[in-house]
């Protein structure tokens, strides 16, 4: 499906020299977005044939006290940007958080505390895989402040699972979720569909299993096969477009059914249970990435300074050494105000209640006129529904969400 693809400005036809007609040269917001904070741990046990995110093959033991040392660093090189503002939420990514020890997460979650504001009923979660699950080490994760748990299922079929690379089985899925059930009530599943030689029968089988565990958030993604990883370069035999189709369509029913609400592309939630962290993302919040290859984006009431993007060394070696010296920073870039309506509708086009003008005005310093001939051609090919206050993305538009976020795109 198109709206589980990672798109990007040049993936779509983007123009390196953007230019709108009426878009100021500079933006002054008056009020920031919410604050998050995204904490990578590049590290797997091994490294999956279809993964494309900054993850490194962990070989012998992890260098996690260096590398707790260079986060706290790397924090506190932030700090300037930052100062004075709440943070919501906090996310380990990966790689494999669940690589660290409980005292790990503890000591960075200690050091975070002391260093921002964090807000008293923060989202926390922590990605982890089944083959790093131990009971003891989970309650720790618990102890420490993690209070949302996200599982790397992927399937519960075996054969999937060997073709896909994972490290675990299907019982071991079944019992990394027994073990996360007994410390955590917040809880996600990672699954996904349209695998090598998959067929309907296989993927309802795992939609049914996944479902059999009443957790509160489930995150079904499309297979997709990116540059830069073993599958690309070796395309296994995947299921055609058509009968990826009908297994989407199975997922959305059986779901519904189940009473999730699908509020995102590829997220699917009990009432009150979606992912704040996210849901900032997707609604153009701010975030602080640190740790190997993070980004980030910080908003700054500075009109010199504006929306600005921030990237992290990505060799979690290189990243140490810099972190280390205080330059933990590759690359900062401040969003031309010409880019922003591209940027900021590549994340609320995701979510299926779209969004609302006065959003985009708040959180671009734009106003809604500078995309108002984009958002009529929208309407006009059943790509979105608009009341001139809020704006979604139809059936149509979330099935061919590439076609949707062109039309947004820098004009020259």
């Amino acid at each position: 499906m198109a709206g589980n693809m990672k798109i990007t400005n040049a993936s779509i036809g983007g123009s390196s020299q953007p230019i709108m007609l009426g878009t100021p040269r500079q933006i002054s917001l008056s009020i920031l977005p919410p604050l998050s904070l995204y904490i990578h741990i590049p590290w797997c046990v091994r490294k999956c044939p279809y993964c494309d995110f900054n993850s490194h093959e962990a070989k012998g033991v992890i260098p996690e006290q260096r590398y707790i040392d260079c986060l706290i660093s790397d924090l506190e090189y932030a700090l300037p940007k930052i100062w004075g503002r709440r943070v919501y939420s906090v996310f380990f990514g990966g790689g494999t958080p669940s690589l660290l020890s409980a005292a790990g997460i503890d000591a960075i979650l200690a050091a975070v505390r002391a260093r921002v504001p964090l807000d008293a009923e923060a989202e926390i979660t922590l990605e982890a895989n089944p083959g790093t699950f131990e009971s003891e080490k989970f309650r720790g994760y618990r102890d420490a402040g993690v209070n949302r748990l996200s599982i790397g299922i992927q399937s519960f079929n075996a054969t999937h699972l060997q073709a896909l690379g994972r490290v675990h089985n299907d019982d071991e899925a079944k019992r990394a979720i027994a073990i996360a059930q007994n410390n955590f009530d917040n809880i996600n599943l990672d699954v996904m569909f349209a695998l090598p030689n998959q067929t309907l029968a296989e993927c309802a089988a795992d939609i049914e299993t996944a479902l059999s565990f009443n957790t509160h958030h489930l995150s079904i993604y499309h297979l997709t096969l990116e540059p830069n990883t073993l599958f690309y370069r070796f395309p296994p035999p995947l299921p055609d477009d058509e009968l990826a189709a009908d297994m989407q369509d199975m997922i959305a029913e059986k779901l519904k059914t189940a009473s999730y609400e699908q509020y995102e592309t590829s997220a699917y939630a009990r009432a009150g249970k979606r992912a704040r962290h996210n849901m900032n993302y997707w609604q153009f919040g701010d975030y602080v990435g640190i740790g190997a290859g993070a980004h980030g984006k910080i908003s700054y009431p500075d009109p010199t300074r504006g929306i600005t993007r921030e990237t992290r060394f990505k060799q979690p070696k290189t990243y140490m050494e810099q972190a280390a010296l205080g330059l933990s920073n590759q690359e900062e870039k401040m969003i031309a105000p010409a880019e922003l309506p591209f940027e900021f509708m590549l994340n609320a086009l995701r979510l299926t209640e779209g969004f609302s003008n006065t959003l985009f005005v708040e959180r671009t310093c734009l106003p809604i006129s500078v995309i108002s001939r984009e958002l009529e051609k929208a309407v006009s090919r059943g790509l979105l529904e608009s009341d001139h206050l809020h704006n979604k993305p139809t059936a149509k538009g979330r099935l061919f969400l590439n076609d949707l976020l062109e039309l947004f795109l820098p004009r020259l």
